[in-house]
């Protein structure tokens, strides 16, 4: 029995292991003292390396027994019971438009023209507040994660899946329970009226972005979809609606970013990435997400201007106006790009949202824009209403994803009780409660975003695994004071080239002019260089990929797509073992900030303007902002 033990111990000495400190030590020679909680496995897998940065996050999976508990009661199917006062919606079709690998379908969206001119919208959103109460478990556990994670793998809802993924759901074919917008609008798409109102609909059907492009005749690339096909003619009412609201949109100084997004392609079997490529930007599928896009923008805006006009306590969406220090410094990297800002003409959306339209066509139009994002403030959730700058809006609300965000189900019961003439609680009491709320709401937002790129920085990293020795062209997405970051084409992942490993010569970063200059030579190496790499290591731990400079042309080897050159028989190698040596103890990740440097974004960021919405699920578009 013993030596059985101690088998069973010797196969997980390198096994990763989570534990619970008791103790700490109190001089070097003592050991600290915890209790075993889980073993995760071997390290350097997909899985257990994922698990590893939820632990450090503290993320959990699995959602609380009594909160599963809770989902479960509900059944299956929308009681009858909770049907009583509430507007029949089930004579309109109601469509979902999410993309092809959505998890979840909290909104849906029609639209009819008016006798006389102009529109009629309605925007049903999943009514989440019938489950979900206060004082449940069900709320307790939302409030605390905050929001949903998706990941490359995986994800991880904030509501048990018996709501995220059905009852709440707004599945075709089903009753559903919905709060819903419905807006008229003139033919300039200015709103005349709204209404909110608790209702009850059935879905005609779950079309996606690449179905509605390819009926509205936007792109030949997808396959048809029937049901898509079904409804073209009222969807291409529905895009007359979003092409007036964006229209105006844009002329009220709306920042519109196009920002590139990286996309993990995931052994589905072992789970082990075998690609990570730029998000394709098909036009005619972009115009099909403007569609959603404009609808839920609609739908906040409303939602929030009712709430100031009756003056109700909520949770805000609020974006304030840049730091000037923080726009400065942007201004001087665009003039080492040979673009100008006026540091006064970042204030003002207006302004700043035609200097976006003005370096539409420069070559490093990607660059500039995720500096800028970068360079804004975030935004963030209050209860004190400051406008959206972003969106240049004077008031806005998440309202639209009350499945996987916590401030839109806690607007969602505000929406509720007025719309029922129910008292809200003004209280100062309940105030401070609601502002906890969304200060928690903001921190498990960041903590999200800090994760999925965490997860895809790591699948970056074990795709390079297989690469080591390979040549790769790409170009400077970011300059440190460890050297540079390259941003590869293909596969789309970073590497940190480091100052000596970029050629013969003393690199130094020169913080003011955002590039490295060589002692002897005087070259400058600047964001936005091509530059060819061969890659040399990968660190797991630090989730970074580290290459050399390589001068000239490509050496010989088989040719790789992107440009670069594979050297034979070095993937076997890496898959068995890794990287020979894990980078110097001390080198930070690409996005720690340190004093005198300048990073971009790399590739595995959303790029998603922090007072943009945030779309919703990993792997696709999130909708509101």
């Amino acid at each position: 029995m013993a030596r059985s033990c101690s088998r069973r111990l010797a196969t997980r000495a390198r096994h990763v292991a989570i534990v619970d400190i008791a103790r700490f030590p109190e001089s070097p020679e003592e050991n600290p003292e915890g209790t075993l909680v889980e073993v995760l496995g071997e390290p350097g897998t997909p899985d257990v390396e994922v698990r590893k940065i939820l632990a450090v996050a503290g993320v959990l999976e699995a959602h609380p027994p009594q909160a599963e508990q809770e989902s479960l009661a509900f059944g299956a199917e929308v009681s009858p019971d909770a049907l009583a006062g509430r507007v029949d919606l089930t004579h309109l079709p109601l469509p979902t438009i999410d993309p092809a690998d959505a998890r979840d379908h909290d909104d849906a969206v029609w639209a009819e023209r008016r006798e006389g001119g102009g529109y009629r919208v309605w925007i049903a959103i999943a009514d989440v507040s019938h489950y979900v109460r206060r004082g449940t478990a069900l709320d307790d556990a939302a409030r605390e994660r905050g929001c949903s994670l998706y990941l490359p793998d995986r994800a991880i809802p904030m509501l048990p899946r018996a709501l995220s993924s059905n009852l709440c759901s707004l599945l075709p074919g089903v009753l559903r329970l919905c709060l819903c917008a419905i807006v008229d609008l003139d033919a300039a798409g200015v709103v005349q009226r709204s209404e909110l109102v608790e209702g009850f609909m059935r879905s005609r059907a779950k079309l996606t972005y690449e179905g509605v492009a390819r009926a509205l005749k936007l792109t030949t690339e997808p396959p048809k979809d029937e049901a898509a096909e079904e409804l073209k003619e009222e969807l291409a009412l529905l895009r007359e609606v979003s092409t007036l609201l964006r229209g105006r949109r844009m002329r009220r100084g709306a920042l519109d970013f196009d920002l590139p997004e990286t996309r993990i392609v995931v052994d589905p079997t072992s789970r082990w990435p075998t690609n990570a490529v730029k998000r394709a930007k098909d036009p005619g599928v972009g115009k099909a997400y403007q569609i959603v896009e404009e609808l839920m923008l609609l739908a906040n805006e409303v939602v929030a201007t009712r709430l100031v006009e009756r003056g109700a306590p909520a949770i805000f969406r609020v974006h304030a106006k840049p730091d000037p220090e923080r726009i400065e410094r942007f201004a001087a990297i665009c003039q080492v790009l040979g673009v100008t800002l006026d540091v006064e003409d970042a204030q003002d959306p207006k302004t700043l949202s035609a200097f976006i339209r003005k370096v539409k066509s420069h070559p490093a139009r990607a660059l500039i824009d995720t500096l800028l994002v970068r360079s804004l403030k975030q935004a963030m959730y209050d209860v004190t209403n400051i406008g959206h700058f972003g969106l240049a809006s004077d008031a806005y609300v998440h309202f639209t994803s009350p499945i996987r965000r916590y401030p839109d189900l806690a607007v969602h019961r505000i929406v509720r009780a007025l719309i029922r003439g129910e008292r809200v609680d003004a209280t100062d009491g309940a105030v401070e409660v609601m502002r906890q709320a969304a200060v928690l709401a903001s921190e498990r937002e960041r903590r999200a975003m800090q994760v999925e790129r965490d997860v895809v920085d790591l699948y970056g990293v074990l795709l390079m695994k297989d690469s080591l020795g390979d040549m790769f062209a790409g170009s400077v997405s970011g300059v440190v004071s460890s050297g540079v970051f390259v941003t590869l084409e293909d596969p789309y992942v970073s590497v940190l080239v480091k100052s000596e490993a970029l050629g013969n010569d003393a690199y130094e970063a020169d913080e003011h002019a955002f590039a490295v200059i060589g002692a002897r030579t005087g070259e400058r190496i600047t964001l936005g260089d091509g530059m060819m790499v061969q890659i040399e290591d990968v660190s797991i731990e630090r989730r970074t990929t580290y290459g050399r400079r390589v001068s000239g042309g490509a050496s010989a080897g088989e040719e790789r797509p992107g440009g670069g050159h594979k050297k034979k028989g070095r993937a076997d190698e890496a898959r068995r073992g890794g990287s020979k040596a894990e980078a110097p103890k001390g080198e930070k990740s690409r996005r720690v900030k340190r004093s005198g440097s300048t990073t971009a974004p790399t590739p595995s960021s959303s790029g998603k303007p922090k007072g943009k919405a945030a779309k919703g699920k990993k792997g696709q578009r999130k909708k509101g902002r």
